[in-house]
């Protein structure tokens, strides 16, 4: 099947040229990119032999930004069920932790699935195409299985990990003893996930990795076996919090003597297999080890905000070489998903600076900024079949339209306009070459009736 996407006011195509073309279109194929240019120069195209490329399906995306679909780089979609507890309070991240934890481990399968379900729908409605989400905790039966299920319905690309946490309180870890599961058993559990759901190939909808949760719930040897694991496996990754907050680097210096970096490393935990969770307070020779070393970060800055954690320094890691990606993260530490406004946040708390850097509205462009959230997400999960609108990728990209009332005026850069203005809902978009969100509407899915489901399950858990 063939669709031909044209008109574009601006086609962003994120290639290694950084290409923005003018009166843009795009012909799909199958699931696959076949074609990027101009309007006028696809139409051509198709004329020349219209009875072997004529579309099956034409798009007017006149009025559009269309670039490529955005990827999300970190998540928790369990927490849509409990936002707003303890952000609105002030609560830094191991009290607020420490806060929802019970919360938490009243979750069933039902839980995970509607959560799950609502915040995809959330981040789909955002322009997000591609999601990895980090489900670290498995009560009263829940499985990763049940996030997945969601995904496939909605036909998101998704990168789910099948996280853990196997240190509690007893043994100097954050989470209640009750939350943690023994590590024979999250072992079995991730060969289980990856024979099950797994698939390497380019394309792929669906890639698991694991994910042990971070360095105060996990032990050493969990990481390490957790790592041999994945690296007997074909693109099977590895991912966890690392660097989030100053209590972090104090926990693991008194506990390890080592710093968080400085403890990846020790363990196996620096590659180009790897990604790490905020990395808000790197030093200067961390940030020089993950470039290195190729190790991906996720940015989450509206989290980090909330949480008063502090503010990654992305334009050093950037300046220097590390791979970095753009995540939503929690929808209770955050309380939204929408990742276009966290590209927004990125460039905005960059131009803020951090102590010791001052302000400069040069820090950080709004393409710069839109390019983590594609190309950077893309680089961090090792998908080089997406984040670029480009012959040979994957069909994912969305259309955000700029003749609204929002964007009005801002016609003389529109792709800016994406993030100086009000973050806009996708009005257009497509995952795998099918149609997820047409006009501004979510297909295939009947809002009211979900939230509700999701107003039960939030309220037996909230109490």
């Amino acid at each position: 099947m063939r669709q031909l996407l044209s008109g574009a006011d601006v086609l962003v195509t994120h290639d290694d040229a950084g290409r923005e073309i003018q009166g843009g279109a795009v012909m799909l194929r199958d699931g696959w990119i076949e074609k990027v240019g101009s309007s006028a120069e696809l139409e051509a195209w198709i004329a020349e032999a219209p009875a072997e490329r004529a579309p099956d399906r034409r798009f007017d995306v006149s009025g559009c930004v269309l670039m490529p679909g955005l990827i999300n780089g970190h998540h928790h979609l369990f927490q849509t069920l409990t936002r707003s507890i303890g952000t609105g309070g002030g609560l830094v991240l191991f009290d607020w932790l420490k806060k929802l934890y019970p919360i938490w481990g009243r979750m069933d399968p039902e839980a995970v699935y509607v959560s799950a379900k609502v915040g995809l729908c959330e981040l789909l409605l955002s322009g997000a195409t591609t999601v990895a989400d980090h489900l670290y905790m498995f009560p009263n039966g829940a499985q990763l299985d049940d996030a997945i299920a969601a995904a496939r319905e909605l036909g998101v690309r998704f990168h789910p990990t099948r996280g853990s946490m196997s240190v509690g309180e007893r043994q100097g870890g954050l989470p209640p003893d009750a939350l943690v599961e023994d590590e024979d058993a999250i072992l079995a559990d991730c060969q289980r996930v990856i024979a099950q759901f797994h698939d390497p190939a380019p394309g792929s909808m669906l890639r698991i990795g694991l994910a042990p949760c971070s360095p105060f719930s996990v032990s050493a040897a969990l990481m390490r076996e957790t790592a041999a694991l994945a690296r007997s496996q074909r693109a099977v990754r590895l991912h966890t919090h690392l660097g989030e907050t100053a209590d972090e680097d104090r926990y693991c210096v008194e506990k390890f003597g080592l710093r968080p970096v400085d403890y990846a490393e020790s363990l196996g935990w620096l590659g180009d297999d790897v990604w790490f969770a905020h990395m808000v307070h790197p030093s200067s020779a961390d940030i020089g080890k993950l470039a290195h070393s190729c190790s991906g970060v996720c940015h989450c800055p509206s989290s980090n905000m909330i949480l008063a954690s502090g503010i990654a320094p992305v334009r050093e890691m950037l300046d220097r070489g590390v791979r970095l990606g753009l995540g939503v993260d929690g929808s209770a530490s955050n309380d939204g998903n929408h990742l276009l406004g966290e590209a927004r946040q990125a460039m905005l708390l960059q131009r803020v600076g951090w102590p010791g850097f001052e302000s400069r509205a040069d820090r950080m462009s709004a393409r710069e900024a839109l390019r983590l959230a594609t190309r950077g997400g893309a680089a961090i999960l090792g998908r080089d079949d997406l984040g670029s609108l480009e012959a040979g990728k994957a069909a994912d990209l969305v259309a955000f339209r700029m003749d609204d009332l929002a964007h009005a005026g801002g016609q003389s850069d529109p792709v800016a306009s994406l993030l100086t203005c009000a973050p806009a809902s996708a009005w257009l978009s497509i995952i795998n070459g099918r149609v997820v969100i047409e006009d501004g509407r979510l297909l295939g899915v009947d809002l009211p009736p979900l939230i509700e489901r999701h107003r039960r399950a939030s309220r037996q858990l909230q109490g």
